[in-house]
């Protein structure tokens, strides 16, 4: 008797790797000695905040939790200390914090699925979608696919300088009318196209959540990476005064992953000024018992540094990105006459944009997987690689609609300057290349 296997949910069987993980997991397949540079996936190499690191250093040491080597659950909602990190980084950006509520969570990603249950209605029982900025972080759409809530979107233009442009308040209005969304997602230090939000523009958000009635979900996971002199950013710097209504709506995402350099240590946070979803939201997760015990001691180091202290560190991170930023943009602006590459003005990306240099026909993905797996070009005696994240997977567009992200990819600057360094040439030479075996 032949026995049949068990199926694959219907979930499974269509899931794709995210456009962020799709080129490394390709590229690990391959063995012919390439060596790749990999800036598709945001994952910062630099040391922690010295203060993190000293936790670290002596997680053995007497006095600490962990002197024992005992490792219990920390409550659901998170060590009070690690809870107070978040709360302090918030105040050191000139932004009031009495009033405000906040939970551990596994990471930024955790605290995406937990806002998008907590405020999106399920298809049948008063389906409220999420409100999506195109091009939006990838993992939203796949949180919400796999939470059975849909996605609605309004769409930024690249403009051939660089600059991305968002639609008109009337636009956007006309979006929540036709989709009565449940919640606007903002990412004022964008991921992942390097756009700063200017105040005005954020603020008009605002009043449209109030007018409609929509939670607004900042994602600020990049928040002190920007470029200019503008002052820092935040939804929660936006006053009731400035927005009636504006309170109770508030949710905001935190992360230990990027200004602080821990992508791996996967501690989180969900800060709001609603309590009953504050109140909602970690008895939703405590399914999941708690976050990492070493990773909120790690991060809670936080709590008591000055803000002068933290001050200094974003300053130090802001000299160390801006070069790295401005060498890629102008050299590759260079080596690809008509090429588009986003405005360097804040988080740790630029889109790269081929529509006005590539054969008809040219896709984006197609060419990741191909620098992936095939491509190589010489640099420094080495057969070298560079991996990027296509851009389709961050737009939200119906089926036989025309995808932006079809001509666009992200860079991340992860890599070391020196390497980063190599990224303009690299790219160039692929890109050239490719378009030769079409």
């Amino acid at each position: 008797m032949t026995l049949t296997l068990p199926t694959l949910s219907e979930h499974y069987r269509l899931r794709q790797p995210s456009a962020i993980r799709i080129a490394s997991m390709k590229f690990a397949e391959r063995k012919d000695g390439t060596e790749a540079i990999n800036v598709a996936i945001g994952n910062v190499s630099l040391p922690m905040h010295p203060a993190m690191q000293k936790r670290m250093n002596t997680l053995s040491d007497k006095g600490s939790p962990f002197a024992d080597g005992v490792v219990k659950y920390t409550a659901t909602v998170g060590e009070p200390e690690a809870n107070q990190a978040f709360l302090n980084i918030i105040a050191s950006s000139g932004a009031p914090v009495e009033g405000l509520y906040s939970q551990v969570t596994d990471g930024g990603s955790q605290g995406m699925e937990l806002v998008i249950l907590g405020v999106c209605g399920a298809p049948g029982s008063g389906e409220r979608p999420l409100l999506l900025i195109d091009a939006a972080y990838t993992n939203y759409l796949s949180f919400a696919d796999r939470l059975g809530r849909s996605t609605c979107s309004i769409q930024r233009q690249l403009q051939p300088n660089g600059k991305f442009s968002l639609p008109s308040e009337a636009e956007i209005e006309a979006t929540i009318q036709k989709h009565r969304p449940g919640a606007l997602v903002v990412i004022p230090y964008d991921n992942p196209t390097g756009h700063l939000y200017d105040r005005a523009s954020l603020v008009s958000l605002a009043r449209l959540a109030v007018k409609y009635n929509l939670w607004i979900i900042s994602d600020e996971a990049y928040r002190e990476l920007f470029y200019s002199n503008a002052p820092t950013l935040s939804i929660w710097s936006i006053s009731e005064e400035e927005v009636p209504g504006i309170r109770g709506r508030r949710i905001s995402i935190e992360t230990a992953s990027k200004v602080w350099n821990a992508c791996g240590l996967r501690i989180g946070g969900l800060v709001t000024d609603n309590l009953e979803f504050h109140q909602q939201a970690v008895a939703e997760n405590t399914a999941g018992l708690c976050s990492s015990a070493i990773g909120q001691h790690i991060f809670g180091a936080l709590a008591h540094e000055s803000h002068d202290q933290l001050k200094a560190w974003y300053a130090q991170q802001r000299a160390y990105y801006a070069g790295m930023l401005n060498h890629f943009t102008e050299t590759t602006r260079q080596l690809l006459p008509g090429v588009i590459v986003s405005s360097p003005d804040a988080a740790i990306y630029s889109a790269i944009d081929v529509r006005e240099i590539a054969k008809p026909g040219f896709n984006a993905l197609q060419f990741v997987l191909w620098c992936a797996q095939h491509g190589a070009v010489e640099l420094e005696g080495k057969k070298m690689t560079v991996l990027t994240a296509p851009m389709s997977g961050f737009y939200s567009v119906a089926k036989g609609e025309m995808n932006p992200g079809d001509t666009q990819m992200r860079v991340a600057y992860v890599e070391s300057p020196e390497r980063m360094k190599l990224v303009p040439k690299a790219l160039a030479e692929l890109f050239k290349a490719y378009e030769a075996t079409r």
